[in-house]
């Protein structure tokens, strides 16, 4: 029952089939296909170009280095509280 019912599923791909017909949902099969073949291949190959390791911090240099952080502050009378 629901939506994981085999009529349901049958009744959605013909629907689907007559909507879109059956070359357009080839083309688009091969098209996806490509496309993760090219993903693939993009993510397994290996071009050479590393990102440099970062560089280690000098004697003189700080970890954490100040930040100016830029803002208007408001004054808050009383905290609004929902109880």
């Amino acid at each position: 029952m629901g939506i994981f019912d085999w009529k349901h599923w049958l009744i959605i791909l013909i629907i689907v089939v007559l909507v879109f017909g059956t070359k357009r949902l080839k083309t688009l099969g091969s098209d996806v296909g490509e496309a993760i073949k090219g993903f693939r291949k993009a993510v397994n190959t290996e071009d050479g170009e590393h990102k440099p390791a970062p560089a280690e911090p000098q004697a003189g240099d700080t970890l954490n280095k100040p930040q100016t952080l830029e803002g208007q502050a408001q004054k808050v009378d009383a905290p609004l509280r929902k109880d």
